[in-house]
């Protein structure tokens, strides 16, 4: 039997263990502009489902605005953090021990699934497809251009290309409409990037 694609990075989950509270401390008050343009696409009161929710920041953000959150992330430390931001327990997952199926209005990875490697993506996305509704909306960012590999925080990219994003995505399940586009950014206390945006609808 093959064996299953390993869906993190050992190196990458060190970081986010050791250096939570550093995290947390760089992260905005206010929503990305990549979010902000994928929002209206949702109804008010919709159920979402954060993968890799970080310090909640996000989470807290999208509740302001009326949305419910189901926020999860894999690493303890940072389940914790957004606990607290959120006064309210976040949940432990792992993006492959995602088991919903038809749950959720959308599913959102802001800055999360780019830490997958290449052969891990498209079972996870399968995942993020059954968990979805019919109907419902998927958003994910990616750092874009240049190989996979770890930057100076020692935190691994899979620097997913508009291409593999596009074979991966239609591997996952069928979509009503597939959008992807890019932009000039940077991460949190990182070097300028390049950014793939993808948004996406369950058929």
């Amino acid at each position: 039997m093959e064996e299953a694609a390993v869906p993190f990075d050992d190196r990458t989950l060190a970081f986010y263990d050791n250096h939570a509270l550093e995290y947390a401390s760089s992260q905005p008050d206010s929503l990305a502009a990549d979010l902000l343009a994928f929002l209206p696409h949702l109804a008010p009161g919709s159920q979402i489902l954060e993968l890799g929710c970080g310090s909640g920041d996000t989470a807290a953000a999208l509740e302001r605005l009326g949305h419910h959150v189901d926020a999860t992330d894999g690493r303890t430390a940072m389940v914790q953090l957004a606990s607290a931001k959120l006064s309210r327990p976040a949940k432990m997952l792992r993006f492959d021990q995602l088991d919903s199926k038809s749950a959720y209005d959308a599913v959102i990875a802001n800055a999360s699934l780019l830490h997958v490697p290449h052969p891990a993506l498209p079972s996870l996305l399968a995942r993020v497809h059954r968990a979805l509704k019919p109907g419902g909306w998927h958003f994910a960012n990616y750092k874009t251009m240049g190989k996979a590999g770890w930057d100076r925080h020692d935190r691994y990219y899979n620097r997913l290309s508009r291409s593999d994003a596009e074979r991966f995505y239609n591997q996952a399940g069928a979509w009503f409409s597939l959008d992807f586009y890019e932009y000039e950014g940077c991460g949190y206390f990182s070097r300028p990037s390049r950014w793939l945006v993808v948004t996406a609808r369950k058929g």
